[in-house]
């Protein structure tokens, strides 16, 4: 499990001049900040957009076109649910929403105690199989009430 650092602002700048010459530099940038802080916070989107001359939107729409990137740091383990159409017509529907009544959070959210973050992912690779899920790095396949319920129980762990 990752630890990640508070947002610092100094330490934001670093990141930033660290890529800022790169071609496409935001995206590099914006997953640094992830890998640091556990997410990319709005202050980072305002240093961003001011270091790299490009608007305010341009940033807010980068990080919230991809799904990998957060607003919030994650929970302890972060519960990645496939929610890829493959997965939909094998029961994936189901299973995500068992996922989020355990839990006690939809998609996107992390549990009260800040133990799981419960998140969509859009393939894990298994699409011959069953619904499928990702817990840290590991994949489980071949998804159904049984296995799922042992995830979540692993995830809370």
């Amino acid at each position: 499990m990752p630890i990640y650092e508070p947002f610092n602002a100094e330490r934001a700048q670093e990141i930033i001049a660290r890529h800022r010459h790169r071609d496409g530099a935001a995206l590099p940038i914006f997953h640094e900040f992830q890998a640091t802080f556990g997410c990319v916070p709005n202050e980072a989107v305002v240093l961003t957009a001011e270091a790299l001359n490009l608007s305010r939107a341009e940033m807010h729409g980068t990080v919230t076109f991809y799904h990998d990137f957060r607003k919030t740091p994650p929970g302890r383990r972060v519960l990645k649910i496939c929610r890829a159409e493959a997965c939909q017509a094998a029961g994936g529907d189901k299973l995500a929403a068992r996922a989020e009544e355990k839990l006690g959070v939809e998609m996107g959210g992390t549990t009260i105690d800040e133990r799981v973050t419960l998140e969509a992912v859009y393939c894990l690779g298994l699409c011959h199989s069953s619904p499928a899920a990702m817990l840290e790095n590991r994949v489980y396949g071949m998804l159904d009430e049984e296995r799922l319920d042992a995830v979540l129980k692993e995830a809370q762990a």
